[in-house]
């Protein structure tokens, strides 16, 4: 079964893997599996989103790949991105990394202790 079919079958129901198998090698592992994000899209969204990576986010390819205007694009993106959790780009740096720039003398110990507080 491929996701598509899986897609079909859940019809936009959350669901949990429970057994993954290496095709390979024939080792399963049980439990509970959350499905990646871009899986648990419907079907559809995934095929668009799909084509936007492959269009290199350009919105032009995309009106002309579904016939589309440029509002209806960023509508549907909008509305994809709303269901996404998006991965912070700017995480608060770790302890390790903060004691790293304490000893390369690139922030002053006030500053490291700062930092360190800021995290809690």
């Amino acid at each position: 079964m491929d996701w598509q079919e899986l897609t079909d079958l859940t019809r936009g129901q959350p669901f949990v893997v429970e057994r993954v198998r290496l095709a390979d090698s024939g080792i399963a592992v049980e439990g509970e599996f959350e499905p990646p994000q871009l899986a648990q899209l419907s079907g559809e969204d995934q095929v668009f989103v799909a084509a936007f990576v492959q269009a290199h986010g350009s919105i032009k390819e995309m009106e002309r790949i579904f016939g589309v205007s440029y509002p209806t694009i960023k509508a549907r993106l909008n509305r994809i991105a709303g269901l996404l959790d998006f991965v912070d780009t700017d995480p608060a740096p770790t302890s390790h990394d903060i004691l790293e720039r304490l000893q390369r003398e690139e922030i002053s110990v006030d500053e490291a202790l700062a930092e360190m507080e800021g995290r809690r």
